[in-house]
């Protein structure tokens, strides 16, 4: 079993530093996903960053996003 202690990271979104917690298995989705976009993390941040609605926050947003990703890739097959 993974470790399941979120591991905090910082980022760059819109000129402005800030951390985001994650457990590592949704840093490593997260990486992947960016890369498989030829995007950085930052870029694949910034574009949930410019999506989320109401109060959902970053960490929140991401594992979402990682979630739906997978789910529609599942879907695909």
């Amino acid at each position: 079993m993974t470790e399941a202690r979120p591991v905090k990271h910082s980022l760059t979104l819109k000129g402005h530093r800030t951390s985001v917690s994650l457990e590592d298995p949704f840093w490593r989705a997260f990486r992947q996903i960016a890369a498989e976009n030829g995007q950085t993390i930052t870029e694949l941040a910034n574009e949930i960053d410019s999506q989320r609605i109401g109060t959902c926050g970053l960490a929140t947003a991401i594992r979402l996003y990682v979630l739906n990703w997978y789910q529609r890739r599942a879907n695909q097959d």
